[in-house]
């Protein structure tokens, strides 16, 4: 089954939850997916794809991974930067990236 694992930490600084239906863009060869998120061990640091998804997105791909509220207030991007072993960096400034 398709789907992303991420690690519990990052889940929780991204404001995720377990289920979420989330959009995964590949930047280094441009694919595009909708899945659901996994927990996966916290502390590990890791993000992987489960399924059908490992067929367009693979390990050492740059990738942003975008979760949507829909409601009628106003709603501020939350941007989490990682570094090379996807541990938690900082929060990013809307339009500083």
């Amino acid at each position: 089954m398709g789907s992303i694992t991420i690690d519990q930490d990052l889940i929780e600084k991204s404001d995720l939850s377990e289920n979420e239906s989330v959009l995964v863009v590949d930047r280094t060869n441009g694919n595009r997916l909708q899945t659901y998120v996994i927990k996966g061990e916290r502390g590990s640091g890791t993000i992987c794809m489960n399924g059908a998804a490992a067929h367009l997105i693979r390990q050492g791909d740059t990738i942003d991974i975008m979760a949507f509220t829909w409601s009628g207030t106003n709603v501020q991007p939350l941007f989490v930067a990682v570094d090379e072993r996807n541990r938690f960096v900082s929060y990013v400034e809307p339009g500083s990236i």
